[in-house]
């Protein structure tokens, strides 16, 4: 496995998903995975520092935990099939540890609250789609870039209609 940390967040123009962007610590691989908003919304807050008044789904899920005495220690995003992402969120409880089935976009969102470790399985990562995310035009992220990023996907999600969730394809 191979640790990564979310380089960015985006917007694909395309289809105007949000994309959350994996990158490897050493900063030589990429990983795009395309999210829901909720979860986009989740990532974007957590990146800002920013919280919400009231408590979000992961809000209350690490709060769950938390009563539980159980920690989230690491995400896995272990496979593609289909071009669907999956994930495991491992837990410790009691002891013991836990491997939960869960949406990359859940596990993302819940490492990032939990300050845990996100880890991809290394044929995730592909040379070609190294090379497409290496020479995008996209400026290197910096506070002023992810600050426009959070509010571009912040719109982005202010926007939606409810009617829009779930009809999308890919």
């Amino acid at each position: 496995m191979i640790e990564v940390k979310v380089w960015s967040l985006a917007v694909d123009e395309k289809n105007q998903f949000p994309v959350v962007i994996l990158q490897s610590l050493d900063g030589t691989k990429r990983l795009p995975i395309w999210i829901g908003p909720p979860e986009a919304s989740a990532i974007a807050m957590e990146l800002a520092g920013k919280k919400f008044q009231r408590p979000l789904t992961h809000d209350l899920l690490i709060a769950v935990l938390n009563g539980l005495s159980a920690k989230v220690r690491r995400v896995e995003i272990t496979d593609l099939r289909e071009n669907t992402f999956y994930a495991k969120i491992y837990l410790e409880a009691g002891g013991e540890l836990l491997a939960i089935d869960a949406r990359p976009s859940d596990s993302i969102a819940l490492a990032q609250k939990a300050k845990a470790r996100i880890f991809v399985a290394p044929h995730l990562f592909s040379t070609e789609l190294d090379a497409l995310m290496q020479t995008e035009s996209a400026p290197p992220p910096g506070e002023a870039d992810d600050e426009e990023r959070v509010r571009e996907l912040k719109n982005l999600i202010e926007n939606m209609n409810p009617k829009d969730f779930g009809r999308f394809s890919f």
